[in-house]
């Protein structure tokens, strides 16, 4: 059971960055005046935060090509890591007061906005799949396009000349074709600052700042979701994007926290567990430090156990590392183990 203490542990680190939802901001410092060791871990977090704070390293060179291994999620914050969040720290804007369930996009574009500023004279980086950092950009403005729609946040592009009943699939993608391919015809600044604004007018939609507005369910790229939950498939898909191109700009990306992670990955083991379906052979799943799920079929008994570190489901999830290479630990039914990796990884549409 999650104790006042536990609680408050969890929130240190964001209250020493200064990101506390308003919420939470008159819980801490009660708590450090009487918990020693919270005190001690709160005092060395703020010293993390006055290093990253202070005057950034020198630039060092890059021929901007894609990492090939991605680093792990403890790596320690050192050279062009400390440089973005340095950066992020002395020119975010103040957080824009959401509900919960938009709090993960809003620091998902918060961090992507940081990582952009490091993009001048490298728009033409690759990334992934055909892109560079400027379509990239341009592929995120189509994928936010859908729910800004959907809750009359205009977004100024062109007008889709694609064919109501066209299939979702193949409508996202020529639609994603056409927002790139007229964004290649402006300058990259431009593109981001259209991202930009329409991503603030996202956040300032009172579907962002109300649950219950938030409550309705609404189609959107083939999921049929609560508004709530389309704020969090937004944030999963602009993190994964700005992973993309810190590691093709070699500026390793922070997860995100721990708490908009845990968002995250329910959502995804919701969907993951429906595209399994009833009949699957059933295993019970986790992720690391977390809760547990039994996947598939619940009138047999469970075949066999997978455990993976949160990161590297959302990485899976998100079409970032083949089934058979993610790190895991499993044991039982190989054949039950490797259904479910295949299916999660089978979901990204990224």
């Amino acid at each position: 059971m999650t104790t006042d203490h536990d609680a408050v542990r969890e929130l240190l680190a964001a209250w020493a960055f200064g990101a506390l939802e308003p919420a939470d901001e008159k819980t801490i410092p009660p708590h450090l005046a009487t918990c020693e060791t919270c005190a001690r871990e709160a005092e060395r977090l703020r010293a993390v935060v006055r290093m990253l704070e202070g005057p950034a390293p020198a630039a060092s060179a890059s021929d901007g090509s894609p990492s090939e291994a991605r680093p792990p999620a403890s790596a320690p914050l050192e050279g062009p890591t400390s440089t973005v969040l340095a950066r992020a720290l002395r020119h975010r804007a103040a957080a824009p007061a959401v509900a919960p369930h938009a709090a993960p996009y809003a620091a998902a574009v918060s961090g992507l906005k940081a990582l952009l500023s490091e993009a001048d004279g490298r728009w033409g980086t690759p990334v992934v799949h055909d892109w560079d950092v400027h379509a990239t950009v341009a592929h995120l403005l189509a994928a936010d396009e859908p729910l800004a729609a959907e809750l009359g946040a205009g977004t100024g592009r062109p007008p889709s000349g694609i064919e109501e009943g066209t299939p979702w699939d193949a409508a996202w993608n020529r639609r994603t074709a056409e927002v790139i391919a007229h964004e290649r015809g402006r300058p990259p600044g431009e593109t981001v600052a259209a991202w930009s604004a329409q991503a603030a007018a996202l956040l300032s939609a009172p579907e962002a700042r109300d649950a219950q507005s938030a409550a309705r369910a609404v189609t959107l790229m083939g999921l049929r979701l609560p508004v709530a939950d389309h704020f969090l498939v937004r944030a999963f898909e602009t993190w994964i994007h700005a992973d993309d191109i810190g590691r093709a700009l070699g500026l390793a990306v922070p997860p995100p926290p721990e708490e908009h992670l845990r968002h995250l990955i329910r959502l995804a083991v919701r969907i993951l567990g429906a595209a399994l379906g009833p009949t699957a052979p059933p295993v019970l799943f986790s992720v690391t430090g977390g809760p547990e799920w039994v996947l598939g079929s619940d009138a047999e008994p469970v075949r066999a156990e997978l455990a993976l570190d949160p990161v590297d489901f959302c990485l899976l999830v998100g079409g970032r590392y083949p089934p058979q290479e993610v790190p895991r630990g499993a044991a039982g039914d190989e054949s039950a183990v490797r259904n479910v990796l295949e299916r999660a990884a089978s979901l990204a549409w990224l």
